[in-house]
């Protein structure tokens, strides 16, 4: 599964579900220093970290929108914590 998101999807993916840097860091098996490099764009992310996020965030109800002319974004798709 290849994921490409960006920064700013996570940051936008998280303020969806109300889940603080320490939340996803916990979901996703990130520390939370690596999750601040990633979305302040300060280190390019391997495939693998990406794909952590991604399921993390998605298991949490988050949709990604890729490239569509409209450029790419998140949706809150459902939740599942019940927030």
């Amino acid at each position: 599964m290849k994921k490409d998101i960006l920064p700013q999807q996570i940051r936008a993916a998280r303020a969806l579900i109300d889940w603080t840097r320490d939340d996803l860091a916990n979901a996703s098996g990130l520390t939370v220093r690596t999750l601040a490099r990633i979305e302040s764009s300060q280190t390019a992310p391997r495939q693998t970290t990406l794909e952590a996020l991604a399921k993390a965030l998605e298991a949490a109800g988050i949709e990604f929108i890729s490239q569509n002319g409209g450029g790419p974004g998140v949706r809150l798709a459902r939740r599942v914590d019940g927030k």
